[in-house]
């Protein structure tokens, strides 16, 4: 895909923005400041102009606050790793239907602070900070008027969403990995295509290489260079050339990457793995679903 002058302007300007909130983590030596899914977010919102994402800013900013806040009192709660992810996720979906929003990324800032064991508030305040900037600039850049309010969050989709997440937290769980329980780039990725009316088996496959990928570069880089910012500078425009070989626009794989920075080692050295399985699990799903969904409606239309 090539790219005109004002997109490779958007992409630069996007990647500093990222490199920005990196400095200043490396800067105060905070890694809870190192928020992964405000480079997504830049992406789809800032370079790609995501329609779904943009149409209503203010909840830019309520959206991923308000499931930062759920995600960072819910890991307060004395219960198991897979509960925690499981209980916050509920409370992300209750959330977002009561702000009427279908903001997929709030589901990364919502799990973020359970994966990493936020505990100090400046991981809250860099949420506050950086989706209030994000929500600045969309307001600035304007391609949000005129567009509709888009569909409301229905309860089947909760109910599918919720059910596939249990069945996958309860597998991981069973297995001894619990920690491979909330992928948020994946779950991030899953919400969208699952609200698609058609998703083919070679998209899904396209998004499982770009995530797995996305993550295996950002654990290499970072074995490499041990350096956040250098990693950040690296990994990033690796992604993207990724994007361009596979042809396709995915905000959630530039996540992954900053994610690699900021996680246990338990789960760091897994990522790339825990990636690839989970994004076929779910992506997988999806595909079968509307598979078994198209026959269905052909058999009924036929009798």
């Amino acid at each position: 895909m090539s790219l005109t002058k004002r997109e490779l302007g958007n992409y630069l300007i996007g990647f500093a923005f990222v490199l920005l909130m990196v400095t200043a983590a490396s800067w105060l030596n905070d890694d809870e400041i190192i928020l992964p899914e405000i480079a997504a977010l830049t992406t789809g919102m800032w370079i790609y102009q995501n329609q779904t994402w943009i149409r209503q800013p203010i909840k830019i900013f309520l959206a991923p606050s308000g499931t930062a806040v759920i995600g960072f009192l819910v890991n307060q709660i004395a219960i198991n790793y897979p509960e925690k992810v499981l209980l916050t996720l509920v409370l992300i979906l209750a959330l977002l239907r009561v702000l009427n929003s279908t903001l997929a990324p709030a589901f990364a800032t919502g799990l973020l602070p359970i994966i990493i064991n936020a505990t100090h508030w400046s991981f809250i305040l860099a949420i506050f900070l950086f989706t209030a900037l994000l929500m600045g600039g969309v307001l600035i850049q304007g391609h949000y008027k005129g567009l509709s309010a888009g569909q409301p969050l229905h309860l089947s989709h909760m109910l599918g969403f919720s059910l596939t997440a249990l069945i996958w937290a309860s597998a991981v769980w069973a297995c001894g990995y619990p920690q491979m329980a909330g992928i948020p780039p994946v779950l991030v990725v899953f919400f969208e295509v699952s609200q698609m009316p058609n998703y083919s088996f070679k998209m899904a496959a396209k998004h499982i290489v770009a995530l797995g990928g996305a993550a295996t570069i950002g654990v290499l880089v970072h074995l490499l260079l041990a350096s956040w910012l250098l990693t950040t500078l690296i990994s990033l425009p690796l992604v993207f050339g990724l994007l361009q070989l596979l042809r396709i626009k995915l905000p959630a794989a530039y996540a992954f990457p900053l994610l690699a920075l900021v996680l246990p080692v338990n789960m760091f050295h897994r990522l790339p793995l825990s990636a690839f399985l989970a994004a076929a699990f779910f992506l997988g799903s999806v595909v079968i679903y509307r598979q078994l969904q198209n026959r269905l409606q052909v058999a009924t239309e036929n009798d």
